[in-house]
């Protein structure tokens, strides 16, 4: 992966979601992943 402008060693976990979207928006669905992500990459976000 790239960092900083430099290549790096690191983990990229790729996430999905299916949703039918007679219930469910796909901006909504979009921006529980977009919070989801975030979480995930600053996970001390949790706690506060």
């Amino acid at each position: 992966m790239v960092k900083d402008g430099q290549l790096a060693v690191g983990n990229i976990m790729k996430v999905t979601l299916s949703c039918d979207h007679r219930v469910v928006d796909g901006a909504s669905g979009a921006a529980f992943l977009q919070t989801l992500k975030a979480l995930l990459e600053d996970p001390m976000r949790m706690l506060i």
